[in-house]
């Protein structure tokens, strides 16, 4: 059993809003966590799932449903599958305002987080359910180079083998090509379009985004390009990383960077089947890279935010975590236990004025590389350093 951080935060938040909403892709645990948050405080829990037509067939009188489980925690998975329930809701928490009445999960964050706030504000609370982390991972005594490799879906990362592992991520990613694309975009791409994308995605992960470039190359337009990238960020695939550019007088990269959310998927989409045939890829640096900017962002202290900064020149920072709009810190991320740092780094430094900057890897003793960046290894970083960032 992994213990989820989240199952806290969710726990609490029923405590207060009648309503709360669980948003995280799919197979990432939602519905566990949701079960086990009932059973924690102690309430009488009905579940539907709308992917099912029996359960849809329940709701057919929405409202006759919700009088007879006034007492219940109604669950509901997949809600963004049926639009019409968030109406039927409101009535039915302003009739019985008591916390934790309802939760709502979802693997499709605008579709959901757009019905709920239009006919729920102020009644419910909204919070995702990310991979597993490092932190949840190593209490569970999975190493982290077990995650790192298998990425953080719970059921792949605890399968027994490897050969398990990747028949599960190869059915994971076929379901969701097969099924779910053209479903939930509204669009009619081929499945060979569809993976010709994942694959310049795969080659492209941690570098910057060229939407013309993969319009041309799949031969659609930038608009059905940009429409499917935002489709698979709402759907916590991937995650478009922003530049850092305000007050910065230098020329500056202004696109963002892509990386998969998941390294796992990352892993199976190279066709890496093993941690040694990882360390040996092409792909090894930019999965840490993105493997790591996934911990710091589920991590980070509230109140933060996470960008990159580049200038046209070439001086790069990995990660510029910023609190208002102030940057606080910097991050390089380095694969190598020794690294070495450019003269772009101190660069980087200097035009955003950090005082507290480091240096991230895998396994690396802990010291002052000068006086403004540190060096040490994830684990450190985030027990030891990102919460006082």
């Amino acid at each position: 059993m992994i213990n989820r951080k989240t199952l806290t935060e969710i726990t609490a938040l029923m405590k207060q809003f009648p309503a709360v909403t669980i948003l995280g892709a799919r197979q990432i645990g939602k519905t566990t966590i949701a079960k086990q948050v009932a059973k924690k405080l102690k309430a009488k829990a009905i579940y539907f799932d709308l992917e099912k037509a029996s359960d849809r067939r329940k709701l057919n009188d929405i409202e006759t449903m919700l009088s007879q489980n006034i007492n219940k925690c109604v669950i509901v998975d997949e809600a963004q599958a049926m639009p019409e329930l968030f109406t039927a809701l409101r009535p039915s928490i302003d009739e019985k305002r008591k916390p934790g009445r309802f939760l709502l999960l979802g693997s499709v964050s605008p579709t959901l987080a757009k019905g709920v706030s239009e006919t729920l504000a102020g009644r419910v609370a909204n919070i995702e359910l990310p991979p597993v982390n490092v932190l949840e991972a190593l209490k569970a005594k999975i190493s982290l180079n077990h995650l790192w490799f298998r990425g953080g879906y719970p059921e792949a990362l605890t399968l027994k083998t490897n050969t398990y592992w990747y028949n599960w991520v190869e059915n994971y990613y076929r379901n969701f090509i097969e099924r779910d694309v053209n479903f939930l975009t509204n669009e009619s791409l081929s499945p060979s379009t569809v993976s010709k994308l994942w694959a310049m995605l795969t080659s492209i992960n941690g570098n910057i985004l060229n939407y013309e470039s993969i319009s041309r190359s799949l031969g659609v337009s930038r608009p059905t390009v940009v429409k499917y990238l935002d489709f698979l960020e709402s759907a916590f695939l991937i995650t478009r990383l922003q530049p850092w550019f305000i007050n910065i007088s230098k020329r500056i990269v202004k696109a963002p960077k892509v990386y998969f959310r998941d390294s796992g998927i990352l892993h199976y989409l190279n066709g890496i089947r093993t941690f040694d045939d990882l360390q040996t890829h092409i792909a090894v640096g930019a999965s840490w890279e993105g493997f790591v900017i996934e911990q710091i962002k589920q991590l980070r202290p509230k109140g933060t935010q996470v960008y990159f900064y580049r200038t046209h020149h070439g001086a790069e920072a990995d990660l510029v975590i910023v609190r208002g709009s102030r940057p606080v810190a910097c991050v390089e991320i380095k694969l190598s236990n020794t690294p070495q740092l450019t003269k772009g780094w101190y660069e980087v430094t200097n035009d955003l004025k950090t005082k507290t900057n480091f240096v991230v890897t895998p396994a690396s003793d802990d010291y002052l590389h000068n006086k403004i960046t540190r060096v040490c290894s994830l684990h450190i970083f985030l027990t030891k350093y990102l919460s006082n960032i």
